[in-house]
């Protein structure tokens, strides 16, 4: 495999993917909709394909002469349950354009905390939404590959930072398996490089397992840029504020559902297959600017 397209480089996690085939050797196309402001954000020596998921016709365009895709699909925090979403309606238009086009593999990134749907009581329609993605993706009759990653290093200089505050809410209780980026990047790529028609499903974890207080302790302690400081935002008045807001709700709920998860480390066959993550998170506190 060769030529993979990738919709959703430009975020967070989608740049060290698309830098990573980059790397590999593949050639990367990125579906955007703002092809100057990926430029520059994106490394040299990829093409782009300008368009919008909401139109078939884009998506059937940017995956002419592909052969494999590679979806990173982000939830429009302020919109609601029901307005148009990338991984309800926009999946349907991939599908369809992908089988138009004899992609050969779809890759997608999911979450491995979606699994806490149903304990505890717990009942959020943005994880309905995304299981029923992956069974759409299951039943399109194209190989691929599922990743389920744990929380991303990232998270601290983006969800969790509010200027040189560490943001924290309610109590951890279970340790998460922090992975970089970067890492997962190479782990996708590695995929793409092995796989041929095989269906494969992948628990994304990193070396270190902690709770949000310890994780943050650690990041606190190797982050020497400047002095960052813990800030905790009562749980209770997140949610009701989330009444009023769905960008607040969102984070109410995903922060349940980081709290309460049970997550074991369940990455052997993943680091067997794809290759073990080098990156610890105090490296990553080290090294980030």
């Amino acid at each position: 495999m060769k030529n993979i397209t990738v919709i959703g480089g430009t975020g967070m996690i989608g740049r060290p993917v698309v830098q990573a085939l980059h790397d590999a050797g593949f050639e990367v196309t990125a579906f955007v909709r703002d092809e100057a402001k990926a430029r520059k954000l994106l490394p040299a020596g990829i093409h782009y394909t300008v368009g919008d998921l909401r139109n078939v016709h884009d998506v059937d365009r940017a995956l002419k002469g592909q052969e494999g895709i590679y979806l990173n699909l982000n939830l429009n925090l302020p919109d609601g349950k029901h307005a148009w979403h990338a991984e309800r309606e926009g999946i349907d238009n991939i599908i369809a354009a992908a089988q138009k086009n004899n992609i050969k593999r779809i890759a997608i990134i999911s979450s491995v905390v979606m699994n806490y749907q149903g304990m505890n009581g717990f009942n959020w329609w943005v994880f309905d939404m995304k299981k029923e993605a992956l069974e759409k993706i299951r039943a399109s009759g194209i190989p691929y590959t599922i990743f389920y990653p744990s929380t991303f290093m990232e998270n601290f200089m983006t969800t969790y930072r509010k200027g040189n505050r560490i943001l924290l809410a309610g109590t951890s209780h279970h340790k998460m398996y922090f992975i970089a980026g970067k890492d997962y990047g190479q782990q996708v790529a590695r995929s793409f490089a092995l796989l041929n028609k095989e269906k494969k499903e992948y628990i994304v974890q990193g070396p270190e397992g902690y709770t949000a207080d310890e994780a943050t302790d650690v990041f606190i302690r190797n982050y020497t840029r400047e002095k960052l400081t813990i800030s905790r935002a009562p749980l209770a008045l997140l949610k009701f504020i989330g009444i009023f807001s769905n960008t607040i709700n969102y984070g109410y709920n995903i922060i349940v559902a980081l709290n309460n998860y049970p997550e074991k480390f369940e990455a052997e066959e993943t680091w067997t297959a794809l290759g073990r993550p080098a990156t610890t998170l105090a490296d990553y506190a080290r090294t980030v600017s």
